[in-house]
């Protein structure tokens, strides 16, 4: 390991950054110095500024990983070097506000209705049933789920929070069904090796595979089931401060994005068009007339 890959582990480490977090911008320093064959510390900001319109103009990289990849380089460069001239040339992301997919409630019964194999379900159900991030159901252990109080318990989510969230009676008995057949220990779902959790890669196939056998054509990963939760839970009458906890949300902001998705909000609102007085309009024909080409 290079002297300044330990120093930029060492920083995250320090401010508790998530495994995912440190490897996600010890990959964004990694992708930087094979594109130059340089040292981190000997590039400028012209190169970095350079390499971040390559990827975005020429390799075509979607925002989202660009906006890691910005993230890692900044903390990299700011925090382990100490080089504001970075920060400076690097100019501030516009954030795209595009809103989420949401699944039915008869998409959903598809979806698991289509997932025969137990654990696979269970899984899906448990993603869905506590709006969980694939990296929080697929770290969840058998002494997470508190049956007396009816509640999960997620342990180490974004930002390394622990919280509770919602154990649905239907939940609780799918979640029975499946360790009486797979004894699982000490992971709710582990993965080919008993001691080790099942990997988020395996669990995002799974519901690709789910998706596609339900005829599902909405876009989106696993993480349709944390936002179809959400808007499920605002159309039931819940309130934004609720969701914001059971979701994990550091700010209650994250969860108002869920407003516009939920049917109830609308179904209400009436269009300005049906506030106008429009009988005077004269009345279409029920054939157009012939018209020469």
């Amino acid at each position: 390991m290079s002297p300044l890959r330990e120093r930029l582990l060492r920083d995250m480490q320090l401010r508790r950054f998530s495994a995912s977090t440190q490897r996600s911008y010890v990959a964004a320093v990694g992708g930087l110095v094979k594109h130059y064959r340089v040292a981190p510390d000997q590039l400028t900001a012209q190169q970095i500024q350079d390499y971040l319109l390559f990827l975005t103009n020429e390799k075509r990289v979607r925002w989202s990983t660009v906006n890691i990849i910005v993230s890692g380089l900044t903390f990299f460069y700011t925090q382990t070097l100490g080089r504001q001239d970075v920060a400076l040339a690097i100019p501030v992301r516009k954030t795209p506000h595009e809103l989420p997919e949401v699944l039915s409630g008869e998409e959903l019964q598809r979806l698991f209705a289509r997932t025969v194999n137990p654990k696979h379900r269970a899984l899906l159900m448990t993603t869905y049933g506590g709006g969980l991030r694939v990296s929080e159901v697929t770290r969840l252990h058998i002494a997470d789920i508190d049956s007396q109080r009816m509640m999960l318990r997620v342990q180490g989510g974004k930002g390394n929070k622990d919280r509770y969230t919602l154990l649905a009676p239907r939940l609780l008995s799918e979640l029975r069904s499946y360790w009486r057949l797979f004894r699982p220990q000490p992971w709710l779902f582990p993965g080919r090796q008993p001691n080790r959790p099942l990997e988020v890669h395996t669990a995002r196939v799974v519901f690709d595979q789910a998706k596609l056998r339900a005829g599902i054509g909405k876009r989106g990963s696993i993480h349709l089931l944390r936002h179809s939760f959400a808007s499920h839970l605002l159309e039931a009458g819940v309130d934004l401060r609720t969701i914001q906890i059971l979701m994990g949300h550091a700010s209650i902001t994250s969860t108002t994005r869920y407003l516009p998705l939920t049917r109830k909000t609308l179904a209400g609102t009436r269009s300005p068009l049906d506030l106008l007085d429009v009988t005077c309009l004269p009345k279409l024909p029920e054939v157009l007339p012939c018209q020469r080409s």
